[in-house]
């Protein structure tokens, strides 16, 4: 059976190269970790490896319900702990009573000093407090380098996995009914617009599945894609329930409050 005909064209590439991982841990005997991977690579990853006994895969990202994860492919026989996957907490305070920072705000700084998205995993803002999960391999430059968020200043560092705080997302689940799972039709039913919005949004580049710009108003969706608009916030289907007998596909879907 053709492994590539589960998966859409664009994810083609990251097959590729989650086959070159596991032809290096078995040829080599040595585990192979990841730079973080969202949550749809992390699917085609377990789909990919599938039940080889001969291999073990991990996924870790500091929090339980974290989004990005690092993960470890090894072989069967081989320990798998926390520390395997090279990762630190960072974290810093900034003076919330003159300034407001956001999940964007932090992320638009780490990627303002050269880092990859890659290379960092969630974060985590509350009160005044932000926590961000990242590479080990790039923690001394970041001290270094992010000094700055917004207008205030912030000083990171490095603290123990112990002490990361609660992720701070809230999802609100629904369901509805939808005649297809084209992506306008269902942007039409998740954030409550007209299907010309929805195609309007589309078309000017506004809206990405799983991390990646989608312009085509008839791109299928699928159970667990991540879906994002540009100003409007996240959804993500979380399980297709069959057709009714008018023959709509029932959908359940979680957007973040």
């Amino acid at each position: 059976m053709d492994l590539y005909q589960h998966f859409r064209k664009e994810e083609y590439p990251f097959i590729d190269q989650v086959l070159s991982w596991r032809e290096e841990v078995t040829t080599r005997y040595q585990h192979r970790l990841t730079d973080f991977l969202h949550p749809r690579e992390q699917k085609i990853f377990e789909t990919v490896i599938g039940n080889d006994e001969e291999l073990q895969l991990s996924f870790f990202g500091g929090w339980n319900q974290a989004e990005r994860k690092r993960a470890v492919l090894a072989p069967y026989y081989e320990e798998v702990c926390e520390s395997t996957f090279e990762m630190d907490l960072l974290q810093a305070t900034f003076p919330q009573k003159f300034v407001s920072i956001e999940h964007r705000d932090v992320l638009g700084a780490f990627l303002s000093a050269g880092i990859k998205r890659k290379k960092i995993g969630d974060i985590v803002i509350h009160n005044d407090t932000i926590q961000i999960v990242v590479a080990k391999d790039i923690t001394g430059y970041l001290i270094t380098n992010v000094t700055s968020i917004k207008k205030a200043t912030v000083t990171f560092v490095s603290v123990s996995m112990q002490e990361r705080l609660p992720s701070q997302d809230k999802w609100q689940s629904h369901t509805a009914t939808c005649a297809s799972l084209r992506l306008d039709v269902m942007l039409k039913e998740m954030y409550q617009m007209s299907r010309q919005q929805a195609v309007t949004l589309i078309k000017k580049g506004l809206v990405k599945v799983n991390f990646q710009t989608i312009e085509e108003s008839a791109y299928l969706l699928e159970e667990e894609d991540l879906i994002s608009i540009r100003g409007k916030g996240r959804s993500r289907i979380t399980e297709l329930q069959g057709r009714t007998k008018k023959d709509k596909i029932r959908v359940v879907f979680e957007k973040l409050l």
